[in-house]
């Protein structure tokens, strides 16, 4: 039995924790301190900066540097004697230098009066300073890096969550974009090797498929890719093998029962401008990713979102993108009861025992035509304003109306989240079938004819040969049908449900 265990708290011990080195990585540090650069690491939270930091003065001190380092974090109300009281300590500890060091000045005499050895500064948690004080230190910090040939500290690493140069930007700041080292997060390589050490040292392994997913509905974060390997192990002590059915068991935990303050944290986050995240949720509007836009700013530095390729926003955890899904689902009251009283359920099911979509789906458009999308949309208690933008809405009353049915019948599902915008896939089981059915709001002919092709690959990843594919549509557009096609060896079924923004909302 192994020894080691994916860690869920707090930086890596490689010794009792499965670890990636990142050995590349490291080096780029490194190097960084051996050119006596000023620099700061930043990547948003549980992405393993307080992991790579010591993996870096690990390997500086093997090659007979000094290092110290401390975290500011609750640093707020720290008066500067505190501060120094932790860097003393931490100096002491670290490095068996003694000093006594209460202010600012103390801190440049004690500098700039040894001058024998290399001094490697790191402070995690940098944004935790006491805000009044951290402009001195800073000034102390800019006027000893000017002069760094003449004195010990070679170099100083400030490590946070957002980026330290968008608060320090004048021109004589060491800290400038160049050398800000940001921390990626894992690759669909190291994920593997992450889970290869596991598989090494146990008598267990993941199955291929587990591993495909961990990485996917992490995208390789690795606070949660920890997470997601340590639930699946220790929910399957003593198994040879553990199956995709594991896998989905422990997301199932992760979306309804798990707390876990990082994803608290996110979803906190992304309140703060819901309407904005349900369009990057419901409408597939292709934005253009800037940082100086503080939405856009706040979301990137808290994990949600990210630039792609081709410089717009998409999402970066597809399982942030389910919690916020989740998150903002509305509180209803009693809709569900309504849906299915003008049917027979037997209507709704082939003579093979197959869901039967077209009667489901004709069902669904006749209760919306009775009772509208008003319903779907929640407001602010205090207000009376609604929180949501009407989009959300429509997909919300669809989503409510196929899990009450599933509730039903005892059917399941599961939400195939992907970093990209737009309403994920929900894929639906029933007996011995499965389903892909993708909800979405009608924006013009081009992204509905693409819209079928996205569905037609994901169901061919996932070897589901039937594919749901249910488009809301403005009541005067008339330029798409309904229709059933075979694209690509899959069964698409493209069904219509129109709206009318005034009359159903």
């Amino acid at each position: 039995m192994s020894k080691r265990y994916f860690n869920t708290s707090g930086p890596n011990i490689p010794d009792e924790h499965y670890t990636l080195l990142r050995d590349e990585l490291v080096q780029k540090g490194v190097n960084l301190v051996k050119k006596k650069r000023y620099f700061t690491i930043w990547a948003p939270r549980q992405t393993g900066k307080s992991t790579y930091f010591r993996l870096v003065a690990k390997k500086l001190k093997c090659e007979g540097c000094k290092t110290v380092f401390f975290s500011a974090e609750g640093f707020d109300d720290y008066t500067t004697e505190d501060v120094f009281d932790t860097f003393c300590r931490s100096l002491d500890q670290q490095c068996g230098i003694k000093s006594t060091i209460k202010t600012f000045k103390d801190f440049e005499r004690f500098i700039s009066s040894n001058d024998a050895y290399g001094l490697t500064l790191i402070i995690d948690e940098i944004e935790g300073l006491n805000p009044e004080i951290f402009n001195q230190f800073l000034h102390t910090i800019r006027n000893l890096y000017h002069s760094r040939e003449t004195h010990c500290l070679k170099s100083v690493i400030l490590v946070g969550v957002s980026n330290i140069t968008g608060i320090i930007r004048d021109n004589a700041s060491p800290f400038n974009i160049a050398d800000t080292l940001e921390v990626p997060y894992f690759t669909e390589k190291e994920v593997m090797e992450l889970l290869r050490q596991h598989e090494d040292e146990t008598c267990q392994s993941f199955e291929d498929r587990v591993k495909e997913k961990v990485y996917n509905i992490t995208s390789g974060q690795p606070g949660l890719v920890n997470g997601f390997a340590h639930k699946l192990t220790e929910r399957c002590e003593g198994k040879e093998v553990i199956t995709y059915g594991d896998y989905l068991k422990v997301e199932d935990w992760y979306i309804k029962a798990a707390i876990d303050k990082n994803i608290s944290n996110v979803i906190n986050k992304a309140k703060m401008y819901r309407r904005f995240v349900e369009r990057l949720l419901f409408k597939e509007e292709k934005i253009e990713f800037d940082i100086e836009r503080e939405s856009i700013k706040l979301l990137h530095l808290n994990g949600v979102i990210r630039m792609d390729e081709k410089g717009y926003i998409e999402f970066w955890v597809p399982l942030y993108k389910k919690k916020l899904f989740k998150a903002f689902y509305p509180h209803l009251n009693g809709e569900g009861s309504i849906f299915f009283k003008r049917i027979d359920f037997d209507d709704l099911f082939t003579g093979d025992g197959r869901i039967n979509f077209d009667r489901l789906i004709t069902n669904f458009k006749e209760y919306a035509k009775r009772r509208s999308f008003r319903y779907f949309r929640e407001r602010d208690k205090e207000t009376g304003e609604y929180l949501q933008i009407k989009e959300a809405a429509l997909v919300y009353a669809f989503e409510t109306y196929i899990q009450y049915f599933l509730s039903i019948i005892e059917g399941k599902s599961y939400l195939e989240a992907h970093a990209g915008l737009g309403r994920s896939d929900l894929i639906v089981n029933y007996g011995n079938d499965e389903y892909v059915i993708e909800a979405k709001i009608f924006r013009d002919t081009f992204q509905f004819k693409k819209g079928k092709k996205q569905l037609t690959h994901y169901c061919k990843s996932v070897n589901i040969r039937e594919g749901i594919y249910l488009v809301f549509v403005p009541h005067d557009v008339e330029k798409v049908t309904e229709e059933v096609e075979d694209i690509e060896g899959v069964t698409v079924r493209t069904y219509i449900v129109k709206y009318d923004e005034e009359k159903d909302f």
